[in-house]
């Protein structure tokens, strides 16, 4: 078996397993929701309840009868089936009977709501949006601009080639773009301390530090206006207790230490040499150290949890013992494990924690803030350093425009509440269980190898092109899956971005029955003209996969010139010609059909 196949095969066997039982947190009582209330609309029913006080998030059950039995709603490839805000769209099922309870800990849950009953309707309705362009309800938060995840930054000095195409330039590419085009400030990445840079060896049973390799990689990081948000894994061979304990194809190695005292000089001396290099204000400002990664479960963490948290508070120290102002944090864990324990840990080690760290998929990520509010830590910066459609290697379902969708779900839910929501990866130039063995083939990225955007890149840029300030919006109707966000610009434009999704996986292709007829009304605009623009993104418009379903004829890789007529093709496209439009009494009324998945942005530019 191939090194990436026996790695593959070692993760699917341990991906789902925990690293250890930690003590269970303290619990949280909580009253079930009030209000529920199940409304029944076209291929969906929609809950929505009041919302809990203390609670991070609801767990939704679903029965086809009253008596039950219940079971999760939760979707196939989902870690977890929690959401964060007090409504639910459930899609793609019959008749059935639904509950809620408020979620105060990853491992607690209060009591269930009485049951409600809800049929989805067999034909849809007509969705209604307003937008009222004359008031504004807070500068538009923008959860993905502070942090891009990446595969092993060592990556962008390679000088292989897959598909054809370098990965090393094109992985600096697509980070750079990032950079550039949306204005991304930091990458968080894998594996700066593993044995490919260098950084520990013993000689003679002394350490000998060398930070020469990740000079070069940082180097390269700044040279296009990024900093590094230094993940603290993984462990070098000469100081790890049991080097045979690896993951992915690279061999990363997720033993403890065999020596605490040296693992927290490694730490220190890494710390010392990046402000030697950098300048202690920049890394101050700019720069931050997470603790391991995804040390809850035990494909990356051999150790016990006790062994983790002491592993956190040495690593916590040698940062601080540089300068007391650098930040550090954690746990960066799966699935939102071990937060509240991390916090209830740290409440009794005294270790210093900057902010707060973890991960999950297929879901809008959960609100943390009424626990730190609880341990008097109101205000410590909350990063989701991993988020995306799926967990799953080689899976494929955020790679058309169902994953435009969710990623659009995922930032609205969590603009405002959240201080980063990184999206896991830039680039499809990614081996930690093989290498892209075809230029679709279920990647990560926000770019293919060859650097195509993809639908999901597209959605992000437009939401990075919503003006300034956050308008105030409604939507009534058969809503189902339609979401908005609209902003003004300064110059007095205005920006509608609308879609329409579903977090079932099982209609990530499409779904007729959630199709909707939109009708968009524009209030509170200056008379006058306007250019209006209408850019799309569903199966036929800003789809390079479609495109090149159609060119590749089957094969794994472009070949010659197809290339050239992929990246002709790879735009955001237009749904209709831009045309001018003249704005009576202060309003415009649009409308259009939204298919489930796609995009819509409108956008009225004044002349």
């Amino acid at each position: 078996m191939s090194t990436a196949g026996a790695a593959r095969q070692d993760w699917q066997a341990r991906i789902h397993k925990a690293s250890g039982e930690v003590a269970a947190a303290g619990q949280v009582e909580v009253a079930a929701p009030a209000g529920l209330r199940a409304t029944a609309g076209g291929g969906h029913a929609t809950l929505t309840w009041e919302p809990v006080a203390g609670a991070i998030g609801y767990i939704v059950q679903r029965a086809p009868r009253e008596a039950g039995p219940y079971g999760s709603t939760k979707q196939r490839d989902v870690d977890v089936p929690a959401v964060p805000e007090p409504r639910f769209v459930d899609t793609g099922q019959g008749p059935a009977w639904y509950k809620v309870a408020a979620v105060t800990t990853m491992d607690a849950a209060g009591p269930f709501t009485e049951p409600v009953f809800a049929a989805p309707l067999a034909a849809p309705g007509t969705v209604t949006l307003r937008v009222d362009a004359s008031t504004t309800t807070r500068p538009l938060p923008r959860p993905w601009k502070y942090m891009i995840g990446s595969e092993h930054l060592s990556y962008m000095l390679s000088a292989d080639t897959v598909g054809g195409r370098p990965i090393g330039s094109e992985l600096t590419g697509a980070l750079r773009t990032m950079r550039e085009e949306l204005g991304v400030e930091t990458v968080r990445a894998h594996a700066i301390l593993c044995d490919d840079l260098g950084v520990y060896r013993e000689v003679d049973g002394v350490p000998v530090h060398d930070f020469g390799k990740v000079d070069e990689v940082y180097d390269t990081v700044t040279s296009f206006g990024m900093r590094p948000i230094v993940e603290l894994s993984f462990m070098p061979r000469d100081l790890a207790s049991d080097p045979s304990k690896t993951v992915f194809g690279y061999g990363a190695i997720i033993s403890p230490p065999k020596d605490y005292g040296r693992w927290g000089d490694l730490v220190r001396a890494l710390t010392q040499h990046l402000v030697d290099r950098y300048g202690l204000r920049e890394v101050i400002d700019n720069w931050a150290f997470e603790v391991w990664n995804e040390a809850n479960l035990e494909v990356f963490w051999s150790g016990t949890p006790e062994e983790f948290f002491r592993l956190y508070d040495v690593s916590a120290a040698a940062v601080k013992d540089v300068h007391p102002d650098i930040r550090v944090g954690g746990p960066s864990s799966a699935a939102n494990g071990w937060v509240q324990e991390l916090i209830d840990h740290v409440d009794a080690s005294g270790a210093a924690l900057d902010f707060v760290s973890t991960h999950t998929y297929g879901n809008a990520p959960l609100d943390w803030r009424p626990t730190l509010e609880r341990h008097g830590r109101e205000g410590t910066p909350i990063w989701w350093t991993e988020w995306g459609p799926t967990p799953t290697h080689f899976h494929g379902i955020g790679d058309g425009p169902f994953g435009a969708t969710f990623l659009l779900h995922g930032m609205k839910s969590a603009a405002g509440r959240v201080d980063a929501l990184a999206h896991w990866v830039a680039s499809d130039h990614f081996e930690e269980l093989g290498r892209p063995p075809a230029l679709f083939h279920g990647g990560f990225g926000l770019f293919t190898v060859g650097n195509l955007r993809k639908p999901r890149y597209f959605a992000l840029a437009l939401a990075d092109r919503l003006g300034a300030d956050e308008l105030a919006c409604s939507a009534t109707g058969d809503t189902a899956g339609v979401e908005m966000w609209a902003a003004r610009s300064a110059a007095g434009g205005v920006g509608v971005l609308v879609w329409n999704g579903t977090l079932n996986q099982d209609q990530a292709g499409g779904e007729e029955g959630l199709s909707r007829e939109v009708a968009l009304t524009v209030e509170g605009l200056v008379p006058g003209e306007y250019t209006l623009s209408h850019h799309r993104i569903d199966e036929r418009h800003s789809n390079i996969r479609a495109v090149w379903a159609e060119v590749g004829g089957g094969a794994d890789w472009p070949e010659g010139g197809q290339w050239d007529r992929l990246h002709a093709a790879n735009s955001l496209q237009e749904l209709e010609p831009a045309r001018t439009v003249r704005v009576e009494e202060g309003a415009l009324r649009l409308s259009f059909t939204l298919p489930m998945p796609a995009v819509s942005y409108l956008e009225l530019t004044r002349l």
